[in-house]
């Protein structure tokens, strides 16, 4: 299941440079997880200093 990003984040961008597929972008006030290319690897929420990514359910 693919990860998304909640309304925590604190748009620091640390996520998205842990991303091995490029699946993490700039939203508008928060980063967000393209559900098509995440692979589910969970490098995003292991970084994240506010726990934002998790688990989409």
């Amino acid at each position: 299941m693919a990860y998304t990003i909640t309304d925590k984040c604190i748009s620091c961008g640390t996520c998205e440079g842990e991303c091995p597929v490029s699946a993490i972008s700039a939203g508008d006030g928060k980063y967000v997880i393209d559900p098509d290319t995440c692979v589910e690897c969970g490098a995003c929420a292991s970084v994240c200093p506010v726990e934002a990514p998790q688990p989409k359910e």
